[in-house]
């Protein structure tokens, strides 16, 4: 089952994958109960385990399981669903992304869930004692899980942001449900919450931990607002050591290895062009693998990528729109073999390719012809690399900005741009990039 067309609008309202999805995971029927669903989920679950998947197909199954938790989520925000029908869906969504972890070497998620789903089915043993008729207990209020809480704040939220924006919080909340478990959130202590930090810390960095701990606060905040919970102890909870950036710049001398290198790659190789555009524009990976034929047009007489958001295109802030010069000759960049590759593109990009699956394999890449194994270095340290350099050669903050699209923290720059001319910008990178 896949929406992954080239008209995505058209082929969310193709009903038959929806319905395809709904028959997927035994959710077709409005009169199926809720443990009809949950041990067909379950099924699914094991199966997912149990499945052995060859390397070479490893990207193609994440894809896979992306499109069903698309479709799925399609479904959540449209379909009249009934409470077990919505409960599946919900169910399903996280199945789909623990599969994804699984493919990325953690089963720990979809193992959790099938514990979970095992939980439910003893509660709903017949074997289960009940309280007597004659005397009836107060009703203890049921928990309030976190990750019940995060569904509630994404649905509400939604409309306002972006979907890539969405994806990167449903997965930060899907890591932060997995860690907390069944703790409800009502009566949770500050104790529960510093233990959480501990685990996160056992596989992330500082820096990361942090980043889940600011997605916990917000989510927790809003839900004392809504008075969901009494109290949020999330005040002063993350790490103020040890949390700075640990990004790096690639050496002038190991960009120049990488580009000899990856000036040596046929000239269809979408790998050789991606490269090179991250080293001689520092432009971010998604900016890049979005470029369409008619972004690579002439301004003036200067050849530039045009990085904009038309077309449904995704950028990370307003100041990402920019026009970035293509230098010829830079690090021996072939501007008329690069020109050739996009006239003989044919898919709707210039490169063709999914920008997440991508990465993976420029990281590769990059570890390979550099022999790197430093973790601090990654492709996106290409976009650290040309800011060094051009920091150090003494260009103007304000021209450096124009070219990575980035804010100076000043309402005037914020508002009107950056206002430096794409001839200067061309001009700069002419005399300061290594030819």
């Amino acid at each position: 089952v896949s929406l992954r067309t080239t008209d995505r609008s058209t082929a969310m309202t193709t009903s038959k994958q929806l319905q395809a999805a709904l028959r997927t995971f035994h959710l077709d029927n409005p009169d199926s109960t809720w443990p009809e669903i949950r041990d067909h989920l379950r099924s699914i679950a094991e199966d997912l385990l149990a499945t052995p998947t060859e390397w070479e197909l490893l990207d193609v199954m994440c894809m896979n399981y992306s499109d069903l938790n698309d479709d799925l989520g399609y479904i959540a925000s449209t379909a009249a669903l009934t409470v077990p029908q919505a409960k599946g869906v919900s169910m399903a969504r996280q199945i789909m992304l623990a599969a994804e972890r699984r493919l990325g070497g953690d089963p720990r998620q979809l193992v959790r869930l099938i514990d979970k789903i095992d939980r439910d089915a003893d509660r709903d043993s017949p074997k289960a004692s009940s309280a007597s008729l004659s005397v009836s207990p107060p009703q203890a209020l049921p928990p309030v899980r976190f990750e019940s809480l995060a569904e509630s704040y994404r649905n509400e939220h939604k409309a306002n942001v972006k979907e890539s924006s969405m994806k990167e919080i449903g997965y930060c909340h899907g890591t932060l449900s997995e860690a907390l478990g069944d703790l409800d959130m009502r009566t949770h202590t500050r104790a529960d919450l510093i233990a959480l930090r501990d685990t996160l810390s056992e596989s992330r960095r500082p820096l990361s931990v942090n980043n889940l701990l600011t997605k916990l606060a917000t989510v927790l905040s809003w839900a004392v607002s809504n008075d969901l919970i009494p109290k949020a102890y999330t005040q002063n909870l993350k790490y103020k050591k040890g949390a700075e950036s640990t990004r790096k710049a690639f050496t002038q001398e190991q960009i120049a290895t990488l580009m000899t290198h990856v000036n040596g790659l046929p000239a269809d190789s979408w790998k050789r062009w991606a490269l090179s555009l991250g080293v001689i524009t520092g432009a971010r990976l998604n900016e890049y693998a979005q470029l369409t034929k008619e972004d690579i047009r002439k301004e003036g007489d200067i050849w530039v990528i045009d990085i904009n958001d038309n077309n449904g295109k995704e950028l990370k802030t307003a100041q990402s729109k920019r026009l970035v010069p293509l230098t010829d000759g830079a690090y021996g960049f072939d501007l008329r073999a690069f020109l050739r590759f996009v006239e003989d593109a044919e898919a709707d990009t210039v490169l063709g390719v999914n920008y997440r699956l991508a990465g993976r394999g420029l990281n590769f890449a990059l570890r390979d012809i550099l022999s790197n194994d430093d973790p601090d270095l990654t492709l996106h340290s290409l976009r650290h690399s040309i800011t060094s350099l051009l920091q150090a050669e003494g260009v103007p903050v304000a021209y450096v900005q124009a070219i990575l699209g980035q804010s100076s923290g000043t309402l005037a720059f914020d508002t009107y741009g950056s206002g430096v001319p794409v001839e200067k910008l061309a001009v700069v990178l002419r005399e300061k990039l290594p030819r």
